[in-house]
């Protein structure tokens, strides 16, 4: 007797699309908070501010 699958709701597969894309941002942003902290970066722009006592 064929008994039908059970579908998997919206809010539980998105989870994990949910997860898995927070996973990843959060390593590039750690990875671009480390090379702002030792000075190597590249690809990101700031400005820094300095106080001129004129």
């Amino acid at each position: 007797m064929a008994v039908p699958k059970k579908r998997t709701s919206k809010s539980k597969s998105g989870k994990s699309s949910w997860k898995s894309k927070a996973n990843s941002v959060s390593l590039r942003s750690f990875s671009l908070a480390k090379s702002l902290l030792s000075g190597k970066s590249t690809n990101f722009v700031y400005y820094k501010f300095t106080k001129n006592l004129d």
